[in-house]
């Protein structure tokens, strides 16, 4: 049986890689947007990343343009944008669709492990996060309107557990 960690992502420089290089961290899988009221919480997704990536947690975005056509931009113009405006570091990936027929192996992993309200698979809008514990399982489903620093508490609890192990 095949994990998340044996799904190919494109970065957004365009290079392949599997997930295999996150296996024992917490992961925070984001679907983004460049020009969507949610847009701000690039910030505060970048402020967990700070504050946590020494300890564990990895935050991979996934450009969408899947609503409202919010990040229509090229993959370069889209990093340029997060990086000049929230200085994001945290690791970006090519846009991605996330519902139908097209819907990146990813998201369709993390929608059957963590299906939205009333069992609905699909998601909503952008900035839907899904928290992943280290041996890649999908442990929480976050609404768009979920603030990053509202995940504190779950991200800390996962990293938590995993220091008590070590």
């Amino acid at each position: 049986m095949s994990t998340i960690f044996d799904i190919t992502c494109r970065n957004i420089q365009g290079k392949d890689e599997t997930l295999a290089s996150k296996k024992g961290q917490v992961l925070l899988i984001v679907n983004t947007a460049s020009k969507c009221g949610f847009t701000p919480q690039f910030q505060g997704l970048e402020d967990l990343y700070k504050k946590y990536h020494s300890q564990g947690l990895e935050i991979l975005g996934f450009p969408c343009n899947q609503f409202g056509t919010q990040d229509p931009g090229e993959n370069e113009e889209i990093l340029a944008f997060c990086q000049t405006n929230y200085g994001v570091t945290f690791p970006m990936f090519a846009k991605v669709d996330v519902n139908g027929p097209d819907a990146h192996p990813l998201f369709k992993h993390l929608k059957a492990e963590a299906p939205g309200v009333l069992g609905s698979e699909a998601i909503k809008w952008n900035f839907t996060k899904f928290l992943v514990d280290q041996a890649g399982a999908v442990k929480e489903r976050y609404a768009p309107a979920t603030k990053p620093s509202d995940l504190e508490s779950d991200i800390a609890a996962l990293l938590n557990a995993k220091a008590k192990q070590a």
